[in-house]
């Protein structure tokens, strides 16, 4: 019997139990994927929202720039890579410049900071590559850009290290209220809770109508997106955003902290839950768009294009209450954007609710920061030369794109909630984010995950869990009977 469990491990529900894990409580957080940052959290933006374009008075615009105003010191903490550029809503058309005027005054009523409207000539000077027909913008400077995964990953950590357990691989299929206690079961046996905290990004909606009589509806909002190399990383320098008009809010292109350019999403409404496919008529939507706003955006670099599905409820609001029909279970439903910005704040109100109910005492001793992966390329000439003859491993070049080391890797598996899979790696260190996307890394990560992870050879490590096995078609007895050699070989 759990005092509180979590649904989901995206950044709602880490942020969350990193929260709860400040209280003497026994917490545990059910996901089904093989890793945290596995849903709408792996794929979005990467965008701190500045909080003009929330509706004032709604809990989006309050959350939205508290998480904002949050994210310095958490990144701190936790290591992050976090960096305020700011953004520009561009402006395009003299006949709709009143449109900055109206998020000008909503910003200010949401209480974000030093909010200006800037004309054509000084918009050049700070994007030389706008587009010709800009004529003014927007100037959010407390608008920023984070990476997702290891923010994601950086609260969840930080949660496990104060203890708070995670459940990997444990699918929820039904969830029932018997008494003063809640029934959960999943594909790896039945979990009993006091409280429950519904963080379960585009499935929330189901788990809620599980036991609550007032139904809530979610529809999965696809968005897609181009990721360009590094190579084109500095042809913005802000967050470029269109100004919505009757034609739709139109794509961003923004710099990313590693480096990159990012342009997109669009915005598809649809049923399925799990269709994160890329489509051409999508694609072809964002190049459109994105010269609109900025000019000769380089599609030749793009290296990867992806897709994300964001938790839309009917009524475009945040939902983050204890369901009043339903005593214990919390709510942390409808969690679009702007979710990422506002999940430091969210996680601090869906804990705030939970301590409140139950009276949870404070521990005596929290731990409030975690150090990342360490990354040998942002340590001086000095600083790398002593990490290598301390440990051979970081002086080893896994994958040649990202220049990602044998040290790094191994600090992603062996390091709390460690990875176990390809992207697992990924998400933690970039090995297969580069260039050539994971094609000539991927095998000697395989390598190491076999070796390092306790149950994992060669023959089943997986890109991202479940069944997306890298090597299939070889019979086992065949395979085991092998060579060392001729078992990396194939």
């Amino acid at each position: 019997m759990y005092d509180v469990v979590i649904i989901g491990a995206g950044v709602s529900g880490s942020a969350t139990a990193r929260e709860l894990s400040r209280y003497d409580a026994s917490i545990c957080v059910l996901e089904r994927e093989e890793d945290v940052c596995c849903g709408t959290s792996k794929a979005n933006s990467a965008i701190v929202h500045a909080g003009y374009d929330c509706e004032p008075g709604s809990l989006m615009a309050k959350l939205n720039v508290e998480g904002n105003a949050m994210m310095t010191d958490l990144s701190r903490d936790l290591d992050i890579p976090f960096q305020r550029i700011g953004s520009l809503v561009v402006c395009t058309d003299p006949d709709t410049r009143e449109g900055l005027e109206k998020l000008l005054e909503k910003g200010r009523k949401n209480g974000v900071p030093d909010l200006r409207i800037v004309e054509r000539d000084e918009l050049v000077q700070m994007e030389p590559n706008i587009s010709d027909e800009a004529v003014a913008a927007l100037y959010a400077p407390s608008a920023g850009i984070v990476c997702p995964f290891e923010l994601n990953i950086g609260m969840a950590e930080n949660a496990n290290v104060n203890g708070v357990e995670f459940r990997f691989n444990t699918e929820v299929t039904r969830i029932q209220k018997t008494g003063d206690h809640f029934e959960i079961e999943t594909n790896n046996g039945t979990v009993l809770s006091k409280c429950v905290v519904n963080a379960a990004g585009v499935y929330a909606d189901v788990f809620h109508n599980m036991v609550c009589k007032e139904p809530i509806h979610i529809t999965p909002r696809k968005g897609e997106y181009y990721l360009l190399d590094k190579s084109a990383g500095n042809h913005v320098r802000h967050t470029i955003f269109m100004l919505p008009t009757k034609m739709g809010k139109g794509v961003l292109v923004t710099p990313t902290v590693h480096g990159n350019l990012l342009v997109g999403p669009t915005a598809t409404d649809q049923e399925d839950r799990e269709g994160t496919n890329t489509t051409r008529q999508g694609l072809d939507e964002v190049a459109a768009k994105a010269a609109l706003t900025v000019k000769d955006v380089p599609l030749r670099s793009v290296i990867t294009s992806f897709a994300g599905l964001r938790a839309h409820e009917d009524h475009h609001e945040f939902i983050i209450q204890e369901a009043p029909e339903c005593e214990g279970w919390i709510d942390v439903a409808g969690i679009e954007s702007p979710g990422l910005t506002s999940s430091p704040a969210i996680g601090k109100m869906a804990a705030g609710i939970v301590v409140k109910k139950y009276g949870f005492a404070k521990k005596a001793h929290f731990v409030a920061t975690r150090k990342g992966v360490v990354k040998p390329g942002k340590l001086s000439l000095e600083e790398r030369n002593e990490l290598i003859r301390k440990n051979p491993a970081y002086g080893t070049i896994i994958c040649r794109c990202e220049t990602v080391s044998e040290g790094e890797i191994l600090d992603a598996i062996h390091r709390p909630l460690g990875a176990k899979s390809l992207d697992g790696v990924k998400r933690r260190t970039r090995a297969g984010m580069g260039r050539c996307q994971a094609g000539f890394c991927s095998p000697r990560v395989m390598e190491i995950l076999a070796r390092e992870v306790p149950g994992i050879t060669m023959r089943n490590v997986t890109k991202a869990g479940g069944a997306s096995r890298l090597i299939v078609g070889l019979d086992k007895d065949a395979y085991d009977t092998m060579p060392d050699e001729t078992q990396r070989r194939n």
